[in-house]
């Protein structure tokens, strides 16, 4: 009979789904189990600041990775705090397992109790309760196995009483592995397959949107030759940026950040095909983004109806690479092999495009948003990885970057939260373990969980922060401007962000001019610390979505 509580044999199990890295913040209800973990052989616990950032960390380690990260809070108010992170994956379709320590089912009362199941089911998570030791082992399979199939965060309540047993078994665990099913393919329907190739024969101008479904599914080389074949102009969704960067007649992102050129392509398309990706208000531009063309949505959970809009004129429940090869095949077949709008004219005007060619004055110690980004851009090596929060500068930080595979590409604003892109880019780096994580963030967005800084410092992770610092909250700054409004209200002043990084141990400079990204960068490299560019931007510079969007510029 094993002499091991349960809180030992969780830690096994755990380590028996493959988990290497914890992202915790200890508490009554979760820190024996806690400090067993970090007792595992291999095992690497990073000790966050707060919950919200352990569990976004543990989001940031599992976009990386592609394994399900793992996190850990106590009961109560450590739980109640990780409401805003676990909405973001799970709409993110992020596979974590956080092990949620709860309160004890034995006592009459505790002041730290509370429901976490609705909880966590209201923000999207699934919600498995452990309640006897008898099950403990299949919860913890359950947890693990609905992460990775279903691509969502998963809570594993584990009362603290039941933690203290002694388990009473043998320990015998067979990992989630065993029951996930075969990665397969789902092949297009031959009907469907017909049916596309009939509109791409009829299509002048023809346009392909790629997903990260698209990217997932690795249909890059099938879609390119699918364009090439049916004449099409190529772009991505937001979260599958740079999936066709180098091909001649690639348009970057689709939709609400959409560079002018490629609004106007759009607007003359008459067949566009989204591949692996939803078609919602955002890529689509609420359905405004190209009026006259029929419409293909290809996905292995296709939606007619998708952030309140009609998606597609032609459904095909489909994987993207099979899909497009198949396409690809058939269109061979009949022999099509369109122009569209594809020569050498267009492929001239796509290389010379910007996505934002307006000129403003600069104030004073300050620099262009825009350029500053380019610079940045020139200065970071293409293999690092980019880690982008939300705010106003997120659209200009989208928009301005090139030359980087998607995968390098991490965006954290699928909520709309500002804040969890420093966790986020801090889990990447612990996954990474190359120092080559960049994370470009808002000076509000840092301020709300600056003492992670201290984290980086303690747990030793090198990586570069770059803050885009506008003295205030952009987005509503603008949004105020846009309205003939005073913005004071949403302005807080620069301050010094290098120094606050500096007295957490970190490297801190101040960037209030351009041209210093290249030295800083070697600087950056010769360290062996984690930096941070405090760049003060000028907070009269909209970026072009927001000055289509709420200024009212054409």
């Amino acid at each position: 009979m094993s002499k091991l509580q349960v809180s030992d044999v969780l830690a096994r199990a755990f380590v028996a789904e493959g988990v290497e890295v914890l992202f915790t913040l200890m508490g009554d209800a979760n820190m024996y189990w806690s400090a067993t973990m970090a007792e595992m052989p291999g095992m690497r616990v990073i000790h966050a600041r707060h919950e919200h950032c352990a569990v976004a960390m543990a989001d940031g380690y599992a976009r990386a990775t592609g394994k399900v990260g793992v996190a850990s809070t106590t009961c109560g108010p450590g739980f109640t705090q990780i409401m805003t992170a676990l909405t973001i994956s799970a709409r993110a379709n992020v596979p974590l397992v956080v092990f949620a320590g709860d309160a004890p089912m034995g006592s009459a009362w505790y002041l730290q109790q509370i429901d976490m199941a609705p909880l966590a089911l209201g923000t999207g998570a699934h919600y498995i309760a452990v309640r006897h030791v008898d099950r403990l082992l299949d919860n913890v399979r359950e947890a693990f196995l609905i992460a990775q199939v279903e691509r969502r965060p998963v809570v594993l309540s584990v009362p603290m009483d039941l933690q203290k047993q002694v388990y009473p078994h043998m320990l015998d665990y067979s990992p989630s592995a065993d029951l996930v099913p075969a990665a397969q393919r789902p092949m297009a329907d031959p009907a469907m397959v017909d049916r596309v190739a009939d509109m791409i024969g009829e299509a002048q101008r023809p346009i392909i949107v790629a997903g990260r479904g698209a990217v997932r599914s690795g249909a890059g080389p099938a879609l390119e030759a699918l364009a090439e074949r049916s004449g099409a102009l190529l772009a991505t969704s937001l979260l599958a940026k740079g999936f066709f960067d180098g091909n001649p007649y690639a348009l970057d992102i689709a939709g609400a950040f959409a560079s002018d050129f490629s609004r106007e392509r759009f607007a003359e398309a008459d067949l566009v095909i989204g591949v692996g990706a939803g078609l919602g208000h955002y890529t689509t531009e609420g359905g405004y983004l190209y009026p006259g063309a029929k419409v293909v949505q290809i996905d292995v959970n296709p939606r007619g109806l998708w952030q309140g809009l009609r998606t597609a004129d032609l459904h095909v429940r489909a994987d993207a690479r099979s899909a497009a090869e198949a396409i690809v095949a058939k269109l061979g077949e009949r022999g099509v092999k369109r122009a569209g709008f594809r020569g050498a004219e267009i492929a001239k005007q796509i290389a010379a495009d910007v996505p934002d060619a307006k000129e403003f004055p600069v104030q004073s110690n300050t620099v262009d948003p825009r350029h500053a980004i380019i610079e940045l851009d020139r200065a970071i090596p293409k293999d690092w990885d980019i880690v982008v929060g939300g705010g106003h500068y997120f659209s200009i930080a989208m928009t301005h970057m090139r030359g980087r595979a998607a995968e390098r590409y991490h965006v954290v604003n699928d909520f709309g939260a500002i804040g969890s892109g420093l966790p986020a880019a801090i889990g990447v780096a612990t996954a990474r373990g190359d120092g080559k994580v960049a994370l470009i963030e808002g000076d509000g967005s840092l301020l709300m969980h600056v003492q992670e800084l201290e984290t980086i410092r303690r747990q030793g992770i090198k990586m570069l922060l770059t803050i885009i610092n506008d003295g205030g909250y952009g987005a509503e700054v603008h949004k105020f401007r846009a309205r003939g409004l005073d913005a004071k209200e949403a302005m807080h002043g620069r301050g010094d962000l290098a120094g606050v990084a500096t007295g957490f141990g970190l490297k801190g400079s101040t960037v209030s001019q351009l041209g210093r990204f290249d030295s800083l960068f070697q600087e950056h490299q010769s360290s062996n610390i984690a930096g941070l560019w405090d760049v003060h931007t000028d907070d009269l510079i909209p970026s072009r979505s927001y000055r289509r969007t709420h200024f009212g510029e054409a």
